[in-house]
Formats: C-alpha cells, sequence, structure tokens
C-alpha cells in the first residue's frame, strides 16, 4: 500500500489499491520462524484483517497458516490487527515474534516503541537476502541536528541488532545490558525518557559516555 497506488475517484473521494502477493507474504513470514529459530523465540503471531479483507489479508493469513506446519517447534497463532491492539496495551509479554502486512507494521511498531519509552529506544532493521541495513525507527530527525539532545539509545541498540545478525551475540549482549543499565540509573536519560519533562537531562554525548563506561566495566570515557 506504500507505492502509492491511488487515485482520485472525483473531487471528494478517491481510493488506494492494497496490493498483497503470495510470494511476498512467504518471504516476510518465513524471516520471522527463521528468526524466531536462531533467537530461541517459542511463538510466531501473524497479524491480519482477513475477516472483513478476505483476498488480500485473507491470502497473507492462508500463507502464514501454511508455512506454520513447516516449523513445529515454534508455536503459531493469528490475531486479527484489532484484537492486537487491545492485548498489546493489556499484556503484551503474550507476545514474541509478530509478523504482519506492512501498514499494520507501520502502526503497531510505533505501539510498541511507546510500551517502552518511545522511538528514541526503538531500534530498526531492513533485511534482505544478501543485504541488511539498521536504523532507528524514528529516522534521521534533522531538525535536533547539532543540538546534543536527542536520545542515541536507538542507535546503539540498531548496533546491537547488526551484531546479532553478523553472530556477534557476546559483543550485542554486552551492548544491549549497557544501555539497560543505564536507563534502570536514570541519571544519564535523555528528555524523552523524563517522566517530567521539566526535570534535567542529559544531552547525547553525556549519554554516549555513559554506556561506553558501562561496557568498559565502569571506566570513564577517554576523549581527546
Amino acid at each position: 500500500i506504500f507505492e502509492a497506488t491511488e487515485s482520485r475517484v472525483r473531487n471528494d473521494s478517491g481510493f488506494s489499491i492494497k496490493v498483497i502477493s503470495e510470494t511476498a507474504s512467504r518471504r516476510i513470514v518465513k524471516f520471522a520462524f527463521e528468526y524466531a529459530r536462531a533467537n530461541n523465540r517459542s511463538r510466531v503471531t501473524a497479524i491480519h484483517k482477513a475477516n472483513i479483507l478476505k483476498f488480500s489479508d485473507g491470502l497473507f493469513l492462508a500463507t502464514a497458516r501454511e508455512l506454520a506446519k513447516e516449523y513445529t517447534d515454534v508455536e503459531f497463532e493469528d490475531v486479527v490487527v484489532d484484537t492486537l491492539c487491545m492485548r498489546l496495551v493489556r499484556k503484551p509479554q503474550q507476545f514474541d515474534v509478530i509478523v504482519l502486512p506492512n501498514l499494520y507494521g507501520d502502526i503497531i511498531s510505533d505501539l510498541c516503541a511507546g510500551l517502552v519509552g518511545g522511538l528514541g529506544i526503538a531500534p530498526g532493521a531492513n533485511i534482505g537476502d544478501n543485504i541488511a541495513v539498521f536504523e532507528p525507527t524514528h529516522g534521521s530527525a534533522p531538525k535536533y541536528a547539532g543540538q546534543d539532545k536527542v536520545n542515541p539509545m536507538a542507535m546503539m541498540l540498531s548496533a546491537a541488532m547488526m551484531l546479532r545478525h553478523l553472530a556477534e551475540k557476546e559483543a550485542a549482549d554486552k551492548l544491549e545490558k549497557a544501555v539497560a543499565e543505564v536507563i534502570a540509573e536514570g541519571k544519564n536519560i535523555t528528555y524523552d525518557l523524563r517522566l517530567d519533562r521539566n526535570q534535567p537531562a542529559a544531552t547525547t554525548s553525556q549519554v554516549a559516555d555513559a554506556v561506553i563506561k558501562k561496557i568498559k566495566g565502569g571506566k570513564p570515557c577517554h576523549k581527546k
């Protein structure tokens, strides 16, 4: 749907075309199961609106159910996107790996980011057959350039995802642990993680130094 295949019918109305193919559905669902296996995840949940969109989401759901038969070691369930929103807010721990068409994914990923503290700590990945690109889900945020105020943790956690993708598990674990410890201490965190936005907040540089110090086992970060 993000290909913007849409048109205006008349001045007061228009339509958009949502295209879902079996090939693309198999690719993303297969990746979800392979990811679950590789990362010791126990369940894959396919999200859809097949009760209404029987041809497009119905195809995605049918493909997911068929592929699930090949991964008997991983639990599988499918959930209507409306129900997912309610369950995510009430009991997010029910879910492990969630796979869904891109429009729902674009929306639900921000909901998930909000559940854990916001886009400032939400990493992202674009995985291809031969190339993978890792970046924060919030993008480049150019309006904050040069202000030394944005949260660098989403970038750090994206780097951890990259390390895990490269089978550098120990390095990824160390980086994630350092970030988690800095957040738990609550001292060197940026404004977006403060319960009260009027409280003093750490700068981007201070957060980075705090994480580096944790990685080094308490040793301060030396700058030239």
